[in-house]
């Protein structure tokens, strides 16, 4: 079919999104990739799919010059991400203490809690070589087997494969792969090592640990061991290993020789001293297998290179993938060479027959979580113990060792002699290395230095490229799954200050006792610093995400209303803050003290009551202010404009009646749900009838006001011509009671289609069209809220004209910021009045070119009010999403005419704000309108010392108009610790908290920087955060290695997600439009939708239990997750993707689309066939679920594997590279790892 075509298929995001630009990447030479055509994207705006991508950054690759970014087409691009740009090959031990694994925890060993006696790194990820180049990998068979691969990519430098049930030192050959945790992948094997993380240790940290460094470091190679620790690592039995010390822990540490235990053992790690490079008994070879030849001379200073890769991972492999896994699109077993990781300067080895080592650990980096590394492996609690105390990286080498990572699974399985350093790439699926796929040289890569080790021999044959293992680099499912099973279970109590919530992809139930739930409030940090300084070392944003009128689930109560009556609430009488948990009552109940300025007041007379012997009020759990975190104040007159009470608002209808919005089916659809909706207005009591009083306008170049008056038989039209001032023609009968009117709207509803159904107007006006609704409100003397349905650029001749400004040519630019500001003032102006008077705009639009959404979205983000796009919208396809979205906007509560102020205690102050709002002054945040999915983000600074024994306070206070005309006051309070220590800081952070303010942040500096810069910024700053952990509260180790903070050990994969969004690198089918729209939705988006979007939550559906009522695990988003013979949900607020992979079973297809061919599935369809089986009502039951979450319907589209539209699809598998030259995750993590190491040096 020819996407062309089908101009409706909005791109869902546009396209797909940049990756990680602008650092040139050595040795990759472009090359377009031909084959695609353009076509709309589905989603939200309709760009087309450029028919090559120019990849803006190669991976790093070293200096390998001659490689070629892998063949033009036909196959699927090799992972770009090759080698982690950075560094050398990466191991990740991820477990730290409480550390994250890479990997669901295995499922063949029971989880094993790590000893503290076994020092362990957590996650570190051994980046300390340069990064060699990648090569090219081709895709060749699958890895062998899911599990395989999966332990391959354990195997890698993570070190943690799944322990092989014969114990921590024996692992299984290779070819069995146990299965990794079902956090994971389904079949990925644990990442993570389980050694154990010593308690003492700093705070978790996340240790990768690099290769040696490579040049591209600026640091020294280290000294002569390109792996280092591989050494004992390897400990494959075969004579042709030179005996290297065991590794025990060595996957956690980055010096200490390998003892034999197994990244995930069953058995109990060695006492500490193994792991501090003890021999490792002779009997538990970390890998059985073939011996790989040990000739690798020099490439261990310390000793004999191990001979296996998988050797690194110290563990036994587990014995079998897990079947969540199977490989990504490759049917064939990957050479098992592809196991070992190639030796510098060797040919590539011949693959070894049915030996099939763990993913290379070489290749990942490998991650050494401080943290226990229980993680991965262990039972999920790892990641609950104490973060900071163990460091997540490598313990300091050894003597004797080479210097480097010392854990194997830190550090990469040494390189086989011959190999250049990085294991080969294994065949696209988990580390595995490919052999040269038939029909595809592999092709030479020439030139590569051997990083850190001595010169090796020429290599004869090109090497397979080396990379670092995805699965040993932390895993967003993982840590996921470990907080479900570590917090989903209990209640959160807010009554601790200073606790971390769970994340928000946890359900949980929250009980208020004093401070705010985090569906209201959730802070960058939940330990602030004590001052300024440590702040600024730091970098760590201190902020708070407020989303004030957040809707709760049915098993928790909304906040109590408290009526003081005539008197109003009480409130301290010098910084105005109102009565709360933190007020000090003092002098037997007659006065309290403010926590927040300190100020002394009286308490009023009928207020008073008697303190009991802790000080406390004797009615303190009978009043909510004094005993909750949230809750609300009837307001009393002084809180009203005018100091008199408000009237119920009203919602003005406004239609476009032009002849694009009639011909599309838009017109009839809304007047038709308009009908069903006058019985859904907003009310706080369903038994009683709405107070809203609604109006409706229509207009093309001129507008149509109709009288709806009780009285009248049928509606009456006044049209008004002169757009340049507008007035709002008839003030009785414009807005009505729908009860009384009912039958007169009724009536006018069904004519206005028929009125205008061959209309010839091309034309709109768009800013006369606010005005209108504005003043119909002013005339009222009441808030409200304008629906205005709008199709077209607004080129007709009225105050707000536009001109057609999109050019193409400014992306990339310094006058790109240009794209993004007002091409007018007038709309600014135009919202302050809006938002004096109460008025909130939500715009609904319908376009099928160009419509300048910068401009006009202007008024609604500045009223906070929404936008929503339909871009080529057709009735068919549309429909649904577009009533649905109607149906809830018209329906949710909200407030009108709301300011908000956020107070805090002395020291800090809020100085920064973000979201959908008008700020007249430095503090008052002013709101036409608050529904319940807006938010509104706070950054706070000091400006004084904070003291750790009263920690912060802060309070949120928003005055606002109920939907039934009564000024109410909600109060959010919040309490956070306060720290004088670093590690402090690091161990109680929330990086989804943190991405979220980060996006908010860049999203609003397009607006004056080139969006270049802004990413440069970004990295910039999330380097410092981890440079300044590294330093100041890891324990030493081998600047090889990234040590990641337990807590952030996401920031990096995060990070890139929105570094390659379509705002900060866009692909070249995204409109300017797209990316106006988008950075408007995201300014007022909460945490849980911003992780959604930026991270879309992958579900394999051929894993769904029917009978089950939970969610088959969730894999990570990288197309080698991906099987041909599975059907997968891919779901990111906006849209829900089902992908159907062209082996997937008869059966399957038959359950869910009703046929069992392939070929038979319909591409077009938006909505799965009602069919009368188990499986296709249990996963119409989740689509519904997962739509119910989110604040917008998601429209459903089928991708089918090779079609046309997967290049939409695969634009959210944001592990992966990007067409548009966004980095994948592991070429990040190298690149962030390079950003670090400058910074330490």
């Amino acid at each position: 079919m020819n996407v062309n075509q089908q101009p409706h298929m909005a791109s869902p995001y546009g396209q797909p999104q940049p990756g990680y630009q602008r650092y040139p990447q050595p040795g990759y030479q472009r090359y377009p990739q031909p084959g695609y055509q353009r076509y709309p994207q589905p989603g939200y705006g309709g760009g087309h799919v450029p028919s090559a991508y120019p990849a803006q950054y190669a991976p790093d690759n070293g200096p390998g010059s001659g490689y070629q970014q892998g063949p033009p087409q036909g196959m699927r691009e090799p992972p770009t991400s090759g080698t982690p740009p950075v560094s050398g090959a990466q191991s990740y031990s991820q477990f730290g203490q409480g550390e994250t694994q890479n990997g669901p925890p295995p499922m063949v060993a029971p989880p094993q809690g790590t000893l503290v006696s076994q020092p362990h790194t957590p996650n570190a990820v051994s980046l300390s070589g340069p990064t060699q180049p990648p090569y090219g990998q081709q895709f060749g068979s699958p890895p062998i087997g899911m599990q395989q691969m999966t332990n391959q990519m354990a195997s890698m430098q993570v070190g943690s494969t799944a322990p092989s049930p014969a114990g921590p030192g024996y692992a299984p050959p290779s070819t069995a792969q146990a299965p990794i945790s079902a956090a994971y992948t389904p079949s990925a094997p644990p990442t993570f090592p389980p050694t154990s993380s010593a308690p003492s240790q700093p705070p978790p940290t996340e240790a990768v640990a690099q290769a040696p460094p490579q040049p591209y470091y600026g640091a020294p190679p280290p000294a002569q061991q390109p792996f280092p620790n591989a050494v004992s690592t390897f400990s494959s039995a075969g004579p042709t290993q030179p005996q290297a010390p065991p590794s025990v822990s060595q996957q956690s540490f980055p010096q200490a020789p390998a003892v034999s235990q197994p990244p995930f053992s069953t058995a109990p790690p060695p006492g500490p001293s193994q792991s501090y490079g003890g021999p490792l008994p002779p009997t538990q070879p970390s890998f059985q297998r073939a011996p790989l030849p040990t000739s690798q001379p020099g490439v261990f200073p310390g000793g004999p290179p191990p001979t296996s890769t998988h050797s690194q991972l110290p563990g036994p492999m587990p014995p079998q993938p897990p079947v969540s896994q199977p490989s990504p699109y490759y049917s064939e077993p990957p050479p098992t060479t592809a196991s070992f990781p190639p030796q510098v300067g060797a040919p590539p080895r011949p693959p070894l027959a049915g030996m099939q080592g763990p993913p290379m650990a070489s290749q990942g980096p490998l991650m050494a979580s401080h943290g226990p590394p229980g993680a991965s492996q262990g039972p999920p609690m790892q990641s609950q113990g104490p973060p900071m105390a163990q460091v997540n990286h490598v313990p300091p080498s050894q003597p004797g060792m080479p210097p480097g990572p010392i854990n194997a699974s830190l550090s990469g399985p040494p390189p086989q002699p011959g190999m250049q350093g990085y294991p080969p790439q294994q065949n696209g699926a988990f580390g595995q290395v490919r052999g040269p796929q038939p029909g595809y040289a592999a092709p030479p890569y020439s030139g590569q230095p051997n990083y850190g080790a001595p010169p090796a021999a020429p290599a004869p044959a090109p090497a397979a490229p080396k990379r670092l293992d995805p699965d040993s680099i932390p895993s967003p499912i993982q840590v996921i799954e470990d907080d479900k099973a570590n917090k989903g279970s209990q209640p959160f109590t807010t009554g601790v200050r200073g606790q971390a919530p769970p994340l928000v992809t946890t359900r949980f139930q929250v009980k208020d006792q004093g401070n705010a739930s985090p569906r209201y409030i959730r802070c960058t940090a939940y330990n602030m610093p004590c001052n300024s300084d440590m702040a600024k070392q730091s970098q760590v944003p201190l902020a708070a995400v407020i989303k004030p009128l957040a809707t709760l689930p049915p098993d928790e109560s909304p906040p109590y209303l408290v009526d003081h009556g005539e008197s109003g609430p009480i409130r301290c009488n010098r910084c105005k803050a109102y009565m709360c948990p933190f007020m000090q009552f003092i002098e037997g109940g007659r006065r309290f003290q403010c926590g927040f300025c300190s100020c002394v007041t009286e308490v009023p007379p009928h207020y008073f009551q008697h303190l009991d012997h802790t000080g406390k009020r004797v009615d303190c759990y009978e009043r909510p202010e004094l005993s909750m975190g949230s809750y609300e104040f009837m307001a009393t007159v002084d809180y009203c404009k005018n100091n008199k009470f408000p009237q119920p608002p009203a919602f003005i209808f406004l239609i476009d009646v032009s002849y694009n919005a009639v011909k599309n089916g838009m017109v009839g659809m809304v007047c038709q749900e308009l009908k069903t909706l006058m019985d859904y207005l907003p009310r706080e009591n369903p038994d009683v009838e709405s107070n809203v009083r609604v109006g409706f306008v229509t207009y093309n170049k001129v507008l149509h006001f109709y009288n709806v008056k009780a009285s009248l038989a049928q509606p009456q039209m006044l049209v008004v011509s002169d757009v340049a001032d507008m007035f709002v023609p008839l003030l009785d009968g414009f807005l009505v009671n729908v009860s009384e009117s009912r039958v007169v709207i009724e009536s006018l509803l069904d004519q206005i289609p028929e009125m205008f159904a061959d209309t010839r107007e091309t034309e709109t006006v768009f800013g006369p069209v606010i005005q209108a609704g504005l003043e119909a409100l002013k005339a009222a003397d009441c808030a409200g809220k304008l629906f205005i349905f709008h199709s077209s650029l607004p080129i007709a001749e009225a105050p707000g004209k536009l001109k057609n400004r999109e050019d193409k040519k400014l992306v990339g630019t310094d006058k790109e910021k240009s794209l993004f500001q007002p091409q007018v003032s007038f709309y600014n102006t135009l919202a302050k009045d809006c938002v004096a008077q109460g008025c909130c705009v939500d715009l609904f639009l319908f376009p099928n070119q160009y419509v300048d959404v910068a401009t006009l979205g202007v008024v609604p983000t500045s009223t906070g009010g929404s936008i929503y796009k339909y871009t080529y919208f057709q009735a068919s396809s549309d429909q649904e999403r577009f009533l649905n979205d109607l149906r809830r906007d018209v329906q949710k509560q909200m407030g009108f005419d709301a300011v908000m102020r956020v107070r805090t205690s002395t020291g800090i102050r809020a100085t920064d704000f973000f979201g959908s709002f008008y700020m007249s002054n430095t503090t008052d945040v002013e709101l036409a309108g608050l529904d319940c999915d807006k938010t509104v983000t706070v950054e706070f600074r000091h400006d004084d010392k904070l003291s750790e024994e009263t920690g912060a306070l802060m309070q949120c206070a928003v005055l606002y108009t109920s939907c039934s005309g009564q000024r109410r006051l909600r109060v959010h309070n919040m309490a956070v610790n306060c720290c004088s220590q670093l590690a402090d800081l690091y161990r109680n952070c929330e990086t989804d908290t943190i991405i979220n303010f980060f996006v908010k942040y860049a999203y609003r500096s397009v607006l004056s920087s080139p969006t270049k810069n802004v990413r440069d910024s970004l990295v910039n700053q999330c380097a410092q955060i981890l440079a300044c952990y590294r330093k100041n509260c890891a324990s030493p180790s081998s600047a090889g290695q990234l040590i990641l903070p337990e807590c952030m050990k996401l920031l990096p994969v995060y990070l890139n997600c929105v570094l390659k969004s379509d705002v900060l690198q866009p692909g070249a089918d995204v409109s300017l439009d797209d990316r106006a729209y988008l950075r408007q939705l995201v300014s007022a988006m909460d945490v849980a939708e911003s992780h959604v979007f930026f991270y879309p939550r992958l579900l394999p559906l051929q894993k769904l239990d029917a009978e089950s009522t939970s969610l088959p695990l969730a894999v990570r988003d990288s197309e080698e997750r991906l099987s041909r013979g599975g059907v997968y949900l891919l779901e990111n607020g906006l849209n829900i993707f089902i992908w159907v992979g062209v082996n997937a079973q008869q059966e399957l297809l038959q359950n869910i689309f009703g046929t069992p061919a392939f070929s038979q599935i319909d591409p077009s369809m938006t909505s799965l066939p009602a069919l009368d089986n188990p499986f296709s009502k249990r996963l119409k039951e989740i689509i519904e679920s997962i739509r119910a979450q989110r604040s917008r319907y998601m429209k459903l589209m089928v991708v089918k594997q090779e079609d046309k539209l997967e290049l939409i699809f695969k634009h959210f598998l944001v592990e992966d590279k990007s067409n548009n030259g966004g980095a994948s995750y592991v070429d990040f993590l190298c690149h962030m790892h390079k950003e670090i190491r400058q910074l330490l040096s």
